[in-house]
């Protein structure tokens, strides 16, 4: 496995920015309040703002400005878990090897909680103190996350998804899915982050984008791998879920080798557009590395 440099260190910034902003918002209904806190501080890899961060490294970004892109794409995410684990959705019980937020709280508040927690993403951006340079591209960062979290992209393949399970899905249909349903914020982690940079040449945003969804496949592919090969233990969930569930997958379609040779190929990829990069790119390499490694 990769050991994924300053990870720790970024989870527990993030973390800590996080719970800032659930502890300074004035407690209107306890019960909600304590369900968004729940979805989200209740653990994680923290993937995304991680990727966030890593760009900032590599193009030396003000880490400040990143913190506000990464705490935004985290609230998406979270709010995107609450409602995936609805009994209308993925019927989930457990997330994080802990109860679902429908199960510790209810399914209305569980609701409420992702809707709250989106809202909360966009105010964070539109209210965060970046520096006056990333500030004049406040705009620009609210509608990439946008087309990111909406439905063209992560809200559009969780309907395609949920339309391709009992169903019959080419190679090309289950990788358009996915690189809007996994696949976007990944990629908006890497390219809001990149607009920290004043002088990124449009050759380099291109080589970063490719790299994105490349790795937000590999994602995908390892996930559906280890739904199959880990131990609930090791998941914090069922194992086998998806396949429980009647999903396209990519072992389903391709076999298990064949996936696995899938998620290889991608990461190859991935690390070819990393080399056309005049930057320190090797926390980059190592995420992916990361990803197609990972057992959980």
């Amino acid at each position: 496995m990769s050991t994924l440099a300053n990870l720790a260190l970024y989870q527990e910034r993030i973390n800590q920015f996080l719970e800032a902003k659930i502890d300074a918002l004035e407690v209107n209904d306890q019960k909600l309040l304590d369900a968004m806190r729940y979805g989200l501080l209740i653990g994680g890899k923290r993937m995304r703002p991680y990727l966030a961060y890593i760009v900032g490294e590599a193009i030396d970004a003000d880490s400040n400005d990143i913190d506000g892109i990464a705490a935004a794409l985290e609230c998406i995410h979270a709010y995107s878990l609450l409602h995936d684990d609805l009994p209308a959705m993925d019927d989930d019980d457990l997330r994080r090897g802990q109860p679902t937020c429908h199960k510790a709280f209810d399914e209305a508040t569980a609701i409420l909680a992702g809707d709250s927690l989106q809202t909360l993403a966009f105010d964070i951006l539109a209210n965060h103190e970046f520096s006056d340079k990333v500030a004049a591209k406040r705009v620009t960062l609210i509608r990439q996350l946008v087309n990111a979290a909406g439905y063209q992209g992560m809200c559009g393949g969780q309907a395609l998804d949920l339309s391709a399970t009992n169903q019959d899905v080419t190679l090309a249909q289950l990788e358009h899915l996915h690189s809007l349903k996994t696949g976007a914020l990944l990629s908006a982690a890497i390219l809001m982050a990149a607009e920290c940079s004043q002088d990124m040449l449009t050759k380099h945003k291109l080589a970063l984008a490719t790299y994105a969804k490349l790795i937000g496949l590999a994602y995908q592919v390892q996930d559906d791998i280890i739904d199959i090969t880990s131990t609930e233990e090791e998941l914090g969930k069922p194992a086998g879920s998806d396949v429980a569930a009647n999903k396209s997958t990519y072992p389903a379609l391709l076999g298990l080798q064949g996936a696995m040779e899938k998620a290889e190929d991608l990461y190859q990829q991935a690390l070819q557009a990393l080399a056309t990069l005049p930057y320190n790119t090797e926390n980059l390499s190592n995420l992916a590395t990361f990803i197609v490694k990972r057992r959980s």
